[in-house]
């Protein structure tokens, strides 16, 4: 008896140890005019990469780091993709006047120095930097990677001069889906912003099976040209 009680309290452990080291890698920091002291997951990847620039009430802008060891965290947990495919993503972005490049900084003590002074900034740094002068955000986990049963699919447009071109590929998106089953929220991890544009319109419609909470999956849409 001892023994299984010892056995669930070690799996308690590991679980908890595995959740926060998802949150673990980095602080989010944001100006003192933010008005937040969380943030979920989803928000992140969806401020990082211009989905929205909104936070609560308060208008933000993400600033990011020139590479380091916070830098690789965000991409790897929080928008799930390379700094190439991160830079590629904002190009796009750019080139299609739906967005501009974000702003760099080469350090940690630089985005603090940054956030702090700047009304709506909000960056990451280090879990163990300095961060006088700005306000850090509590990173939500919950519900980031639960199944979720897809009951109702719609299928997206394929935009037709992409299509006489042969110009295809896979769309990825973030899909925040709601307790009930809804789409909530759909955010571009990669690929194509027109072709994702379809897509996100398309996933919207989408719905799943009811679950215990909100939760955020990830959907792969491929875009293949007939040829």
């Amino acid at each position: 008896m001892k023994h299984l009680r010892f056995l669930s309290v070690a799996a308690g452990m590991i679980l908890l140890a595995a959740l926060n080291s998802l949150a673990g890698d980095i602080k989010v920091i944001a100006n003192p005019s933010v008005t937040n002291n969380a943030i979920s997951a989803a928000e992140i990847r969806t401020i990082f990469l211009g989905e929205t620039n909104r936070l609560g009430g308060t208008h933000v802008e993400p600033v990011f780091q020139k590479g380091g060891q916070a830098h690789e965290a965000l991409l790897k947990e929080y928008l799930r993709q390379s700094d190439a495919e991160l830079q590629a993503y904002y190009r796009a972005l750019v080139v299609t006047g739906r967005g501009s490049m974000p702003k760099e900084l080469g350090s940690e003590r630089e985005v603090v120095a940054y956030v702090s002074k700047t009304k709506g900034a909000i960056g990451y740094v280090g879990i163990d930097a300095q961060v006088e002068g700005v306000r850090v955000l509590a990173i939500s986990q919950a519900g980031i990677s639960a199944e979720r049963k897809l009951v109702t699919r719609v299928e997206p447009e394929y935009p037709e001069t992409l299509q006489r071109l042969q110009i295809g590929g896979t769309v990825r998106l973030a899909v925040t889906i709601s307790p009930k089953g809804s789409v909530d929220e759909v955010a571009l991890l990669g690929g194509s912003p027109i072709l994702g544009e379809a897509a996100i319109k398309a996933v919207k419609h989408w719905i799943y099976a009811p679950g215990p909470s909100r939760t955020t999956i990830d959907v792969s849409i491929p875009f293949v040209p007939k040829r």
